[in-house]
């Protein structure tokens, strides 16, 4: 169980650091304004806010790269329930596909992490 949980982990890490680079880098590119749905002028008007919620989206993948790199359950297990909750308030707030990207995942991932300890 605790390698299943760690490599669904790891999966949501990547789904992050994605995220991460789609707000951060790519905001007002073709990719970026595709992925979250903005007109040129939007996105341009927005980047910085793109490039703020780039960065939380890398501080959450960070800190799973962190726990699965040493820092352990306890870690792990924060920062999935952080990238869970977050998840909620963007499909509250934003769009409800966010539950299915960011959510979903991070619940597959906890359950076995949890059940391995």
């Amino acid at each position: 169980m605790l390698i299943i949980g760690n490599v669904l982990a790891a999966v949501v890490a990547l789904i992050h650091v994605y995220i991460a680079v789609l707000e951060m880098f790519l905001w007002t590119k073709p990719q970026g304004r595709k992925a979250f749905n903005l007109t040129p002028e939007f996105a341009e008007q927005t980047k910085v806010l793109g490039l703020n919620q780039g960065l939380y989206n890398g501080f959450l993948a960070a800190g799973l790269i962190w726990g699965l790199l040493g820092g352990g359950f306890g870690p792990i297990v924060f920062f999935l329930i952080c990238v869970a909750v977050a998840g909620v308030v963007g499909a509250l707030t934003a769009s409800r596909r966010i539950l299915y990207v960011q959510t979903v995942p991070a619940i597959l991932a906890l359950i076995p992490v949890l059940l391995a300890h």
